[in-house]
């Protein structure tokens, strides 16, 4: 059934979604990074908490789970990964499982890397993925507690839903990624476009997410490390694409 998601800031640099069922309108909170940006956006559209999805357990994205879930009573579903760090966990999942908010179903991949437990909830008949901290526009989460063999196979698990998906990425690092990106020297004309309209998107201070996974394949370098472009502008022709991502991520870190 379609959904409809709300997206507003929160915090210096994170994004919060509500997504609503049409059908029931049973709402979800994906993850929980400002309890009170969270209940503005509620009361302004008028809707109620009921579930919130957690992507992994960093204080902001699950930092506001107690709050909103004594308030609404709002059940709690996060990674099987990471249960134990889940505050007011009610229901552990992992890869393939399927939540429900309300009609509406979400299937649950597991994208370790940025932490060991990461997940991402697909809601395939509407088209749209929340991913957390493992895909940004034009860029990836920091591997935190996860290695680069793990990272990669995370967004290529990702890569590879259609390339009209809509990606929620959980932080506006876009214009950082896009200067980054550019920085490798990669003859690539579909990142200088997007960098472009990225650059006069930020200027005005407008929002860089939601992305597609089209688009991030075209152009994201951490999508593209199979790509014999990207690892000879690295100076890595021959090596494996999880060497191209290691070095890629080595390069982004210290930027």
């Amino acid at each position: 059934m379609p959904i409809d998601v709300r997206q507003f800031p929160c915090f210096a640099d994170n994004y919060g979604f509500l997504v609503r069922d049409e059908a029931t309108g049973v709402v979800a909170s994906i993850d929980t990074p400002e309890p009170e940006k969270i209940e503005a956006a509620l009361a302004a559209a008028g809707w109620r908490l009921d579930l919130i999805l957690n992507t992994h357990h960093h204080w902001d994205h699950a930092g506001g789970n107690l709050a909103l879930k004594e308030k609404w009573g709002a059940r709690v579903i996060g990674p099987a990964g990471e249960a134990d760090k889940i505050p007011g966990l009610d229901e552990a999942v992992g890869e393939g499982e399927v939540v429900q908010v309300g009609a509406s179903s979400a299937t649950v991949f597991d994208t370790p890397g940025h932490t060991a437990g990461h997940i991402a909830y697909h809601f395939a008949e509407d088209g749209v993925a929340f991913v957390g901290d493992t895909l940004f526009a034009l860029g990836c989460g920091r591997l935190f507690e996860g290695a680069p063999a793990e990272m990669w196979a995370s967004l290529k698990k990702l890569a590879a839903l259609p390339d009209e998906t809509v990606v929620y990425c959980a932080h506006e690092y876009t214009e950082a990624n896009a200067r980054f990106a550019l920085s490798l020297g990669e003859e690539n004309p579909a990142l200088a476009a997007r960098a472009a309209h990225i650059f006069e998107l930020r200027a005005t201070g407008e929002p860089t997410v939601p992305t597609t996974i089209g688009a991030e394949r075209a152009a994201n370098p951490f999508l593209r490390a199979a790509e014999a472009s990207l690892a000879a502008a690295l100076g890595l022709d021959g090596a494996t694409p999880v060497e191209v991502f290691a070095e890629t991520r080595r390069l982004k870190d210290a930027f």
